[in-house]
């Protein structure tokens, strides 16, 4: 410290006393003051714009919106910028997740996964198709369907292990044409789907099989199945089992060959040799043709023997 008795000592004691060096000093602490509101008005609005910001995209909805939302919450409460954004982050995180898995307040709307597959069978189209059909039989050698309960040709319930989810499904059978198409559609707890298989004679003994199924999951398990493609692998499994099956066998284990449209049944299998033999009304000709045959050949023996008795008469002595 300067001694006092010093000429430096002496100038800073006077500058102490000084009425003028007080006044300095108070006007310094007043801009300090100043400067520091104006400082903490223009956080505050900033702050107030980044929650107004926030709250509008939490009225937006999805995983954004409810992240700004909890960021806003904290401000309001109080809490520092730095942990209102971390649980904003958070937040942001949990709700996309939940939406990518069902939870979510995204879109309802679900994303269908489309499974195409076609494989080749050695057998004829009939005996592929008429296999096909025998839809109880399914479980016999596939490993995907469980059992199948067929309360008519058109409903039925079938019970799938897909990876380590069970379920059960009532599929409806919406167009059916023999020896061409099968489609349907089916409704379960956790999906939905829409299949159409259809069957292609190559050759005498040679069938190519063709299915497409739009697959609607709508579960934790099923969506996360959905992310490594485990329905499409099964539906290429089992189609193998299938082939494997017809193959080995030579023949369908039964069989039904009527018509289904609208998902009503149109045209049983006992209908189609009635539909065959009526026609376009051709068979009716040939039926009176073959009455008319019928007739002649009656008459026929009635001709021969008078024709003998005139013989007879004409050999016998006047």
């Amino acid at each position: 410290m300067a001694d006092s008795t010093s000429p430096f000592g002496k100038i800073a004691s006077a500058v102490k006393d000084s009425p003028v060096a007080g006044k300095i000093t108070d006007e310094l602490k007043s801009y300090a003051k100043a400067k520091s509101s104006s400082v903490m008005g223009r956080l505050g609005s900033k702050l107030t714009d980044v929650t107004q910001q926030l709250n509008d995209a939490a009225e937006n909805g999805g995983p954004l919106g409810k992240a700004g939302k909890a960021a806003a919450d904290k401000l309001a409460d109080g809490g520092s910028p730095g942990k209102a954004a971390l649980s904003g982050a958070a937040t942001g995180v949990k709700e996309k997740v939940k939406s990518m898995f069902g939870g979510g307040g995204g879109s309802k709307s679900t994303k269908a996964t489309v499974i195409v597959e076609d494989i080749d069978i050695g057998a004829p189209v009939d005996v592929v198709y008429d296999q096909w059909t025998q839809f109880e039989e399914f479980s016999s050698f596939t490993k995907g369907v469980e059992s199948v309960e067929q309360s008519d040709q058109v409903e039925s319930i079938w019970r799938f292990k897909v990876a380590m989810s069970r379920r059960t499904v009532q599929a409806t059978v919406t167009e059916q044409v023999p020896f061409r198409r099968i489609a349907w559609t089916s409704d379960g707890a956790k999906g939905s789907s829409k299949g159409v298989v259809t069957f292609h004679p190559l050759a005498d003994d040679l069938t190519k099989v063709l299915l497409v199924l739009e697959y609607f999951p709508s579960g934790f398990v099923e969506k996360t199945g959905n992310i490594w493609r485990a329905v499409g692998r099964r539906a290429r499994l089992d189609l193998k089992h299938f082939r494997r099956f017809v193959t080995t066998n030579g023949e369908a284990t039964g069989s039904w060959r009527g018509e289904i449209a609208d998902g009503e049944v149109v045209r049983g299998p006992d209908d189609e040799d009635e539909t065959t033999d009526t026609g376009d009304g051709e068979p009716e000709e040939e039926t009176a043709e073959a009455e008319e045959t019928d007739e002649v050949g009656e008459e026929a023996p009635e001709e021969a023997e008078e024709q003998e008795e005139d013989e007879e008469r004409e050999k016998a002595p006047a």
